[in-house]
């Protein structure tokens, strides 16, 4: 790597696998991605226990258009979600300070849901030594109109950086060319193949030290 600063943008995924954060150890700045369309399918709303078991949030309906930040926690909240925490055994045995931090944080006042996605994503990353600076993109003032890879153009302007990380499943969505007329170095991470597709079992039932170490040894960049 060089001086260049780096950024990435990512939607707030909800205690996502380890390979996300490979991000956040790759950048300068982690731009959460909020004044976007949410994704029903996708993993912002819910967190893979193990191999085909989610832990999903209760969100109140919205309509389809409703953009991640407008999300709002359905009524019994609270209820619901310690009900689905103690289905997989959670919060558990929390045997290091970060896994009480999360103990605490999954049990505790819910507030804000866009806030509640931010502040697991946070807690990660302390527990991970991670020192990327954490901003959401609705708060840079970035034209909403412009669309795809505009639009994490503008973001990157808008942040002064120089150089742009992406995860290696968005080659498609992304030219070089586009973003070298912006003055802008584009790089993909390599795919994750790390040992912890299941973040959040895994800081209740392994050394943290394994998932740092996870995060640093596989944060590679392709060709």
């Amino acid at each position: 790597m060089t001086g260049k600063l780096t950024i990435a943008v990512m939607q707030p995924y909800f205690f996502p696998h380890a390979g996300y954060f490979r991000l956040m150890a790759a950048s300068d700045v982690f731009v959460v991605f909020d004044d976007v369309q949410f994704p029903r399918r996708g993993r912002v709303h819910r967190c893979e226990m193990t191999p085909g078991r989610w832990l999903t949030l209760p969100l109140a309906p919205l309509p389809f258009d409703a953009q991640i930040k407008d999300l709002r926690w359905a009524d019994g909240a609270r209820t619901a979600l310690d009900k689905r925490l103690a289905a997989f055994g959670l919060p558990g045995q929390a045997t290091t300070p970060a896994a009480e931090r999360i103990s605490r944080h999954l049990t505790g006042s819910l507030g804000d849901v866009t806030s509640f996605l931010e502040n697991g994503l946070r807690l990660v990353a302390d527990a991970l030594e991670l020192k990327a600076n954490i901003l959401r993109s609705s708060s840079l003032g970035v034209d909403p109109a412009l669309r795809g890879q505009a639009r994490i153009i503008g973001i990157v302007r808008a942040l002064g950086g120089q150089r742009y990380i992406n995860a290696a499943g968005g080659r498609h969505l992304y030219a070089t060319e586009n973003f070298q007329q912006a003055g802008i170095d584009l790089q993909f991470l390599v795919p994750y193949a790390g040992r912890f597709p299941h973040i959040l079992p895994a800081f209740f039932g392994n050394n943290l030290a394994d998932l740092r170490d996870d995060v640093r040894n596989t944060c590679q960049w392709g060709p």
